[in-house]
């Protein structure tokens, strides 16, 4: 949803960003983009109109940012530079698949409800 607008809207840029002052380290940005997919997914799945879904995701997400101790606009810039260097975002989203996978591997499986 806003994730991929996001990513798609910062590749189709032809010039080369230089690195930010503030270029957020690997880890970090996998522990963010982590943070923001898991409430993309929560929103997504609470049933909601779009337009609440998009007001829930950006409330959230500004919690997040606080959280990681960052800003929209500094994580923005650090994805459009992590974005041109394509390696480097191809590593950084394998950690984030990893990362998702394994909190999913730990969920409990929920059994059916016998009456």
């Amino acid at each position: 949803m806003l994730l991929n607008t996001l990513l798609f809207s910062q590749c189709d840029r032809p010039e080369e960003p230089g690195r930010p002052a503030q270029l957020l380290p690997r880890d970090r940005m996998v522990r963010i983009l982590v943070d923001l997919h898991l409430t993309e997914a929560r929103v997504e799945n609470a049933g909601t109109s779009p337009d609440t879904a998009r007001a829930m995701f950006n409330r959230e997400s500004v919690a997040l940012y606080r959280r990681h101790n960052t800003t929209e606009a500094v994580f923005r810039q650090s994805m459009q530079y992590y974005a041109v260097h394509g390696k480097d975002l191809d590593e950084i989203y394998g950690v984030v698949i990893d990362s998702i996978n394994a909190r999913e591997v730990k969920l409990p499986t929920q059994q059916p409800i016998h009456k």
